[in-house]
């Protein structure tokens, strides 16, 4: 594989990770509130992310598209996280929305531990096997036939690392204490709208999911 052809790939991996999901959407909220919770979902998001690119350059996609059932249920479950993580973010938003405004040190400690944050990460980016599907169809073009083990290992850490780079920075600008300040009364608005969010992603995906396993 060629620098151009991996640069390529790197660039527009990053273009899709970008684009409004429910990986950016829970940093960029998350982020609001407390760096380190940021932070925390970002590692989380990242270890999903690996595992992904890692299944993808070892042909998953394959196995996805023999078998949708497989895809189906994984979806299903992946949608019905998201809209259980949507609806409690919603109802928080909406319980708060008439409160007077928490300060900074108040919205962090709410959010509970790190971990906390860690695992809700690693659950949102793993609530979607599509993506697989998605990166198969973006190095395909590009990917010998039978990549050695150092093209497979080169591509992994370039698509990994690199959305973890990009997922960090998002944290560190969205973070900062002029950004949390000038948000921080509409904190219970962006828990709404972000629960709205994740509720109308974990529906759709949840309606895929069951059409998936049943045929429909």
């Amino acid at each position: 594989m060629s620098v151009s052809s991996l640069a390529t790939i790197v660039v527009l991996n990053l273009l899709g990770a970008l684009s409004p999901g429910p990986d950016t959407i829970l940093i960029t909220r998350l982020a609001t509130k407390s760096r380190q919770h940021a932070l925390a979902a970002v590692t989380g998001i990242q270890v999903g992310v690996f595992m992904w690119n890692t299944l993808t350059v070892l042909g998953a996609a394959a196995l996805l598209t023999a078998f949708p059932q497989l895809l189906g249920l994984v979806q299903l479950l992946g949608g019905s996280w998201l809209l259980y993580m949507g609806f409690s973010t919603f109802k928080a938003g909406w319980l708060s929305r008439n409160a007077v405004p928490m300060s900074l040190a108040e919205q962090e400690a709410q959010l509970g531990r790190l971990r906390h944050s860690f695992r809700t990460g690693l659950a949102t980016n793993l609530s979607n096997p599509k993506i697989v599907l998605f990166l198969s169809a973006l190095i395909a073009p590009m990917l010998p036939a039978s990549p050695s083990l150092g093209v497979a290992i080169t591509l992994i850490l370039a698509m990994s690392l690199s959305c973890y780079a990009m997922f960090i920075l998002i944290s560190f600008v969205v973070s900062t204490k002029a950004v949390r300040r000038k948000l921080l009364a509409a904190g219970p608005w962006i828990d709404i709208a972000a629960g709205t969010f994740f509720m109308i992603a974990g529906i759709a995906l949840a309606v895929t999911g069951f059409r998936d396993i049943f045929g429909i």
